[in-house]
């Protein structure tokens, strides 16, 4: 596990990519299997950004999110009071997710 996982997500720092723009920022993600529709659905915060906050605008739109262990398309909306935007997706998520029994009892060791 590097410093950036937590049990069941990734907090630390990504690049956000609007159009061309991409953005250095600190997020927490979390997610889970939904076996309903078959996709794992990851979701969380991306910590207050002034520079975000004025490229968006409180609009929501569609980005990518880059971070140490991968990247992902998602969707930004929602900023909370404190201007945290949501950010959410569908699928493979940009953080590790142990695939094995293996994998998740080294995690919880």
């Amino acid at each position: 596990m590097s410093e950036h996982d937590d049990e069941d997500g990734y907090t630390g720092d990504a690049t956000v990519v609007v159009g061309e723009t991409e953005l250095a920022v600190r997020i927490q993600l979390r997610g889970h299997f939904q076996p309903i529709d078959g996709y794992y659905h990851w979701y969380g915060r991306i910590n207050a950004s002034e520079e975000l906050s004025t490229l968006l605008g409180g609009k929501k739109t569609k980005a990518e999110i880059r971070t140490p262990d991968g990247s992902a398309p998602c969707e930004l909306s929602d900023p909370d009071p404190w201007d945290r935007y949501r950010i959410m997706g569908t699928s493979t998520p940009p953080f590790h997710v142990p695939k094995t029994l293996a994998e998740i009892e080294a995690a919880t060791a």
